[in-house]
């Protein structure tokens, strides 16, 4: 696992993490630097089992989505955008604009600090956000359906 990826991990863990816990947990980027050091530890501990990983033993659920009139089926992490791994043609999109990303069988969306935000359900993410079927993701002018997740 790289570092990007323990990162990346982490931040959702903690993410999901807080959208859990009443009260108000301060955002990642607000969180000091041992507290991320201890989530990156954390995570690193559930997720190392020699070479392989906790995902790699059990394949994430698929997430089937709709961009336009075209339905996409993925089972790992991909991202969006002019550039990306599903590519949309919409110049309001960055290159990379949002990662879609499987962490313990849910599915999540963050934006890659794209120029003009992600949305889901007509509201702006700042931080990884849980998918559920249904949900509408807008980025730049294109909408992406969750059709199963």
């Amino acid at each position: 696992m790289t570092s990007a990826d323990l990162d990346r991990l982490a931040r959702t863990a903690y993410e999901a993490h807080r959208a859990a816990q009443p009260g108000s947990a301060p955002a990642w980027e607000d969180l000091t630097a041992q507290d991320k050091k201890a989530w990156r530890a954390a995570v690193s501990a559930v997720t190392s089992q020699g070479d392989s990983t906790v995902t790699d033993g059990v394949p994430a659920q698929a997430l089937v989505v709709q961009a336009g009139d075209q339905t996409h089926i993925f089972h790992k992490d991909f991202t969006v955008g002019r550039q990306g791994s599903l590519p949309i043609n919409d110049e309001h999109a960055s290159g990379q604009h949002a990662l879609f990303q499987a962490a313990h069988q849910l599915w999540y969306v963050e934006d890659l600090n794209s120029t003009n935000g992600t949305f889901l359900n007509n509201r702006r993410i700042f931080s990884a956000q849980r998918l559920k079927r249904g949900d509408k993701v807008k980025i730049g002018r294109t909408v992406i359906t969750v059709l199963s997740v």
